[in-house]
């Protein structure tokens, strides 16, 4: 369904990414995960269609997104990292606004709109501006909006970010769901545990390069590793974690110089 071909992307002669190939097949969830500044974020953004890569183009349904930008983006659903919403509006409001820019009937909006605020736990607050909403309630707002108008692709950047455990075993529960319903879920996000919990294929990515793209269960038995965070630290060579932590301690403890 989405098909990413040999991107790169260079900023005043820095590469952000090189050469980054990867496939998400309807009905599969796949992770893709790196360290802080790996490129995921450059990634994320020419795939969503907001920044043109160097080289390289992303296919839709064999064709590339750049021939119909706006046919594409009916077609996705995106929950970016940060929770930008217009606080102003209520909950509501809010999805009532996306599926009116989704050119969904004012009766499906509305039918919609109230059921995923029920089902979030949100329905007592369909009324109150966004700007009383916590961090949580908000990127439940942004999730519901994703899903209102039924895409074929949902790409998801850190969407459990403020979710408290009841709400984060909703949305767990809900990405098996989307994926036996055939979507194609793009899942970016640097909690491990959950990627290996939920994800059919992980991609790894750092510095740019692609370093791995298998099913994590393939990925700890290559590597003879117990879980996905000891492959991932094997594969970017993470620093000892453990040292760093305890000099940060001794460091504490110096009172002179």
């Amino acid at each position: 369904m989405l098909q990413v071909n040999a991107l790169s992307k260079s900023y005043r002669g820095l590469p952000a990414i090189d050469n980054v190939s990867f496939r998400v097949g309807a009905g599969e969830i796949v992770g893709y995960v790196g360290p802080n500044g790996s490129g995921k974020s450059t990634t994320v953004k020419i795939v969503t269609g907001l920044l043109e890569p160097s080289t390289g183009q992303v296919l839709f349904e064999g064709e590339s997104i750049r021939n119909n930008l706006q046919s594409y983006r009916d077609s996705f659903g995106y929950v970016p990292e940060e929770a930008h919403v217009y606080t102003h509006l209520s909950g509501l409001e809010y999805l009532q606004l996306v599926g009116r820019l989704r050119n969904m009937p004012e009766a499906l909006i509305d039918l919609k709109a109230n059921r995923f605020l029920s089902l979030f736990g949100l329905e007592s607050w369909r009324y109150s501006p966004i700007s009383l909403y916590s961090k949580g309630m908000k990127q439940r707002i942004l999730i519901a909006a994703a899903l209102l108008h039924d895409p074929k692709l949902l790409i998801f950047d850190e969407p459990l970010s403020g979710l408290d455990v009841v709400s984060a075993r909703l949305f767990k529960d809900l990405l098996q769901q989307l994926a036996a319903q055939g979507k194609a879920v793009l899942y970016i996000s640097h909690v491990l545990e959950v990627v290996e919990l939920v994800c059919h294929r992980v991609i790894v990515i750092a510095k740019g390069k692609i370093l791995a793209d298998a099913p994590p269960s393939e990925l700890k038995t290559s590597l003879a590793l117990a879980n996905l965070e000891s492959v991932f630290a094997q594969l970017v060579q993470q620093q000892d974690t453990g040292s760093v932590a305890r000099e940060f301690v001794d460091i504490m403890a110096v009172h002179h110089v």
